[in-house]
C-alpha cells in the first residue's frame, strides 16, 4: 500500500474494521465501499461506512451476530443489511449486479455473484466505484482515484446505459460535480443532458432530495450555467429563464443568469454558510418573470407583481418536490419580499419584520439578515448602476440590529402593555375590539410615534 492507503487504513472507523474482519474470520471477501473511500481519499470528514461482501446475506447476519452486531434486514431482496456495531451503523451488501431497469428507476432483478469487481462495475461514477481493504488497500478497476484527483466526474461503462438504468444519475452527476467541484467528462455530459428527460419517470420526492443536495453544496450557480437542460428537467418552471432578455435598465443580463449571479452571491454574503431556505429563495426568486413580463411604449421591460406570483410558483414545485413545509414557508417569504422596500430606519426594519412575521409566522428574526443577504446578492447581479445598493443595504443591516438589540417591536406580543392594560385603561369589553386597539398602538410604535416603553403606551391608552 501506497501512503494514501495507509492513512486510510489508519482513519478506518474500528466499528467498520469488526464488521470487515469478522466476515473474512469466517472465509467470506468484504470490503469497503461507497462515500467514505471517495471522501477519505479527499481528506474529507468521514461518511457513513458501507461494506460489501461475498457472503450471502442470509450467512453475513449469522457472522455478524455471532460477532456482537445487532443486525436489521434492511433491504434483503438486495442483499442489504445493516449491522450496527458501538451504536454506528455499517450497511452490508452482498456482491451483485443488476438486470435491466424498465421503469427507469428499479432493475428487473438482482443476481448475486462472488467477484467484487463485477459488484463495482454496477456503479454510477468512477469515483464511486472503488473498494478499499485495510490490508489489500485500494481496489480501483475503473480509475476513480485519478478521477478524483483530476476532479471529473466519469460514468462507470457506457454513461447512456448507466442514465437508462437510473434516470436520476443524470441530477446525481451534477450535484457530485458541484460537491467536488469538478467538470463532468464529456460523453457523460452528452449522455446525461440526452437522459434528462427521464428524470419525468422518477418519483418527485428523490428529485427533490438531489435538487436539495445540489443547493446544499453551495455551488447551483455553476449547475445552472453548465447543467442547465438537467435543472430545467428537474423543475420545468425553470425553463423560461434561460435567454429571457429583461430590457431594463436595471439589470445586465438575461433572468438565467441574473438568477444564477444571486445563487453566487448568497454563498459569498453568507461565508458559504446560506440555509437551505435561502438557497431554494435565491433559486426561484424570478422564476414568475417571464410570465409577468409586459412592455411599455418606450420598449422597457416591467415584471409587475413578479414577487408574489414567484412566491405562488415556488410554493408548488417545493411542494411537488417534498422538500420539508417549514423550508418552504420560509423560502416563499423571502420570494415575497425579496423587492419589500426598506430604508435604513429602525422604524423600516419593524415594519420589514412584521412582514415576514405575517409571511412566516415565529420565523421574522432569523429571516430579516436572510432577506438582506437576498437583496444584497439581487443588487450585485443587477446592472452596474444599481450595485451600490449593496452597499446600502449595510446600513440597514446596523438599523435592523440595533432594532433587535433594543429588543425589537413588531409583534402585538412585543408591546409593553398587553389587554388586560387596554381592558382596564379604556374599559372595553373583552373581545376583538381589545385586538383592534392593540394593533392601532403597534402601528403607532412601529412608527416612531411612540415608544415601546409602559408607562408611554399606558399614556396612549388613557389619551
Amino acid at each position: 500500500m501506497d501512503a494514501t492507503e495507509e492513512r486510510l487504513a489508519r482513519e478506518l472507523p474500528a466499528y467498520a474494521r469488526r464488521v470487515v474482519d469478522a466476515l473474512e474470520a469466517a472465509g467470506f471477501e468484504a470490503w469497503v465501499v461507497g462515500g467514505w473511500v471517495r471522501d477519505a481519499l479527499l481528506g474529507r470528514p468521514g461518511h457513513d461506512v458501507d461494506v460489501t461482501t461475498s457472503a450471502p446475506w442470509p450467512e453475513a447476519e449469522r457472522v455478524l451476530r455471532a460477532a456482537g452486531a445487532d443486525v436489521h434486514e434492511t433491504g434483503v431482496a438486495h442483499g442489504t443489511l445493516t449491522a450496527v456495531v458501538d451504536g454506528r451503523p455499517v450497511e452490508t451488501t452482498t456482491y451483485r449486479v443488476e438486470g435491466a431497469y424498465s421503469d427507469r428507476r428499479h432493475p428487473d432483478e438482482v443476481r448475486f455473484v462472488t467477484d467484487v469487481r463485477e459488484d463495482l462495475a454496477r456503479r454510477d461514477f468512477t469515483v464511486n466505484a472503488m473498494a478499499f481493504h485495510p490490508e489489500r488497500g485500494l481496489l480501483d478497476p475503473f480509475g476513480g482515484r485519478g478521477d478524483l484527483g483530476a476532479r471529473v466526474i466519469r460514468a462507470v461503462g457506457d454513461p447512456r446505459r448507466r442514465f437508462e438504468e437510473d434516470a436520476l444519475r443524470v441530477l446525481r452527476a451534477v450535484r457530485f460535480a458541484c460537491r467536488l467541484d469538478a467538470r463532468i467528462e464529456p460523453r457523460t455530459r452528452e449522455a446525461l443532458v440526452e437522459r434528462a428527460g427521464g428524470l419525468a419517470d422518477i418519483a418527485r420526492e428523490r428529485v427533490g432530495q438531489e435538487l436539495d443536495g445540489i443547493l446544499a453544496t453551495g455551488r447551483v450557480a455553476r449547475a445552472l450555467r453548465g447543467e442547465f437542460a438537467v435543472m430545467a428537467a428537474a423543475v420545468p418552471e425553470l425553463a423560461p429563464m434561460e435567454g429571457f432578455e429583461q430590457r431594463s435598465p436595471y439589470h445586465a443580463h438575461d433572468v438565467l443568469e441574473h438568477t444564477a449571479r444571486v445563487c453566487a452571491g448568497v454563498e459569498e454574503f453568507t461565508g458559504g454558510a446560506a440555509s437551505q431556505a435561502l438557497r431554494w429563495a435565491a433559486l426561484l426568486h424570478d422564476v414568475a418573470k417571464p410570465a409577468c413580463w409586459s412592455e411599455d411604449v418606450s420598449g422597457r421591460g416591467h415584471f409587475f407583481g413578479h414577487p408574489a406570483a414567484g412566491a405562488r410558483v415556488l410554493r408548488e414545485v417545493m411542494g411537488r418536490l417534498a422538500v420539508p413545509g417549514e423550508t418552504v414557508r420560509a423560502a416563499r417569504a423571502l420570494v415575497l419580499l425579496h423587492d419589500f422596500e426598506i430604508r435604513p430606519t429602525r422604524a423600516s426594519m419593524r415594519r420589514m419584520l412584521a412582514e415576514l412575521e405575517r409571511a412566516c409566522p415565529g420565523r421574522a428574526r432569523e429571516l430579516s439578515f436572510a432577506l438582506l443577504d437576498l437583496k444584497r446578492s439581487d443588487a450585485v447581479a443587477k446592472a452596474s448602476a444599481c450595485m451600490g445598493y449593496a452597499v446600502e443595504l449595510d446600513a440597514m443591516t446596523r438599523a435592523l440590529r440595533e432594532e433587535l438589540a433594543a429588543g425589537g417591536v413588531w409583534r402585538v406580543r412585543d408591546l409593553a402593555v398587553g389587554g388586560a392594560d387596554v381592558i382596564r385603561e379604556r374599559g372595553v369589553e373583552p373581545g376583538p375590539g381589545v385586538g383592534m386597539v392593540l394593533e392601532q398602538l403597534l402601528a403607532a410604535v412601529m412608527a416612531g410615534e411612540l415608544e415601546n416603553d409602559r408607562e408611554a403606551e399606558l399614556a396612549w391608552l388613557r389619551w
